[in-house]
């Protein structure tokens, strides 16, 4: 009897060292789990991160090379049609800026006299009387806007209607 008695309770501490092992492994595999899932999330954000400071530092450079189009678009009016060989110059280092920065996905915005003005897009500079159907919209574009996909690069200035 007494050898029932030591077997039960031999079986009993393994039951009970059993039981302590399985909940001590689903511990260990729930700290393995949350520490792998917070290591994937350190991944990503980091990755992300990343992403978005080389296009800030895009964007940043983008914006510094508009003023530059601003420049060849304010010539492109001044230059003298006589001489062919100088426009012709002057065009192809234009097309060659305009080529790059649409490689970059940058998208000058169209804005025409008479348009909506949309503070989203454009930033009024000045207002001059007008007509009355020109009352609140575009009558003047001074500096051209941009964006790069959707988000903006430049705001345009225009002159407003009132």
């Amino acid at each position: 009897m007494n050898k029932k008695k030591s077997k039960k309770v031999t079986d009993s501490k393994k039951s009970d060292k059993s039981k302590n092992l399985n909940i001590e492994l689903q511990e260990t595999k729930d700290k393995y789990l949350r520490l792998y899932s917070e290591f994937e999330n350190f991944r990503r954000r980091t990755s992300k991160e990343k992403i978005d400071m080389i296009d800030s530092a895009n964007k940043e450079l983008l914006s510094d090379i508009l003023p530059v189009i601003d420049d060849f678009e304010r010539a492109s009016k001044s230059i003298k049609k006589e001489n062919e060989s100088d426009l012709e110059g002057y065009n192809l280092i234009y097309q060659k800026l305009i080529n790059t920065l649409e490689k970059y996905n940058v998208k000058k915005m169209e804005i025409k006299k008479g348009d909506d003005f949309d503070s989203e897009y454009h930033e009024a500079i000045t207002s001059t009387p007008s007509e009355k159907k020109y009352k609140g919209k575009i009558i003047d574009v001074i500096e051209n806007g941009y964006h790069v996909g959707d988000s903006i690069l430049r705001f345009a200035k225009v002159v407003t209607g009132s």
